[in-house]
């Protein structure tokens, strides 16, 4: 069965309730992650990274930093989705598949490089927003995926970020920008909530 993404958009709910009898296999997860990475970044850097929380004992530790909230523990799986800093010195391997397919040229990767280089080493505060951008992109484009697979999602913000950290092992140049739970709904979730009006978030210029 095929989905339009109006239709997806449009039908995908916060999900507070999850069955924990259902689970996801490791390949259903890869697969998830794959489709999430064809988000789009700034200069294609793809500074992101997924940690896929799916045992027992992984989701107790992520319950504790998360304000003991249960649907890490019920959902099939959490996803840590982090962004990453510095993201400039790994450019050169992220373009290289791109010229290696005939996308661009060589050349062309080097500028961007370079203009990559001249802009973000010295600039703290740019090196996060593009790590929280990414981060953000992947997780809705995660969440997207999930819902047409039959699954379904949640974004959490209500987190430790300095536990996650410390609990996940992140380096310092990964930040946890978001959670996402993902699995199969049980009873008692709320449907979509209204959104305001077109009108009043649009401005026309």
């Amino acid at each position: 069965m095929s989905f339009s993404i109006q239709s997806l958009i449009e039908s995908r709910v916060s999900t507070n309730h999850y069955d924990p009898s259902r689970q996801l296999s490791d390949t259903e997860i890869a697969e998830l992650v794959r489709l999430a990475t064809r988000a789009p970044s700034a200069y294609n850097f793809q500074n992101w990274k997924f940690i896929a929380v799916r045992t027992p004992e992984a989701k107790a530790r992520l319950k504790d930093v998360s304000y003991s909230q249960h649907k890490v523990v019920d959902a099939a799986v959490t996803f840590i989705i982090c962004g990453k800093l510095a993201a400039h010195e790994g450019l050169p391997e992220a373009l290289k598949l791109s010229v290696e397919a005939g996308i661009f040229d060589q050349s062309l990767a080097d500028r961007w490089i370079s203009m990559a280089q001249s802009s973000h080493p010295t600039n703290p505060q740019l090196q996060r927003d593009e790590a929280i951008r990414s981060a953000s992109l992947a997780a809705m484009t995660l969440m997207l995926a999930a819902q047409g697979m039959g699954l379904a999602t949640c974004s959490m913000s209500g987190f430790d970020a300095a536990g996650i950290t410390r609990e996940f092992q992140l380096a310092d140049t990964e930040i946890p920008v978001i959670l996402v739970t993902v699995g199969y709904a049980a009873d008692g979730n709320w449907p979509q909530k209204p959104r305001k009006l077109v009108e009043d978030v649009i401005e026309f210029a």
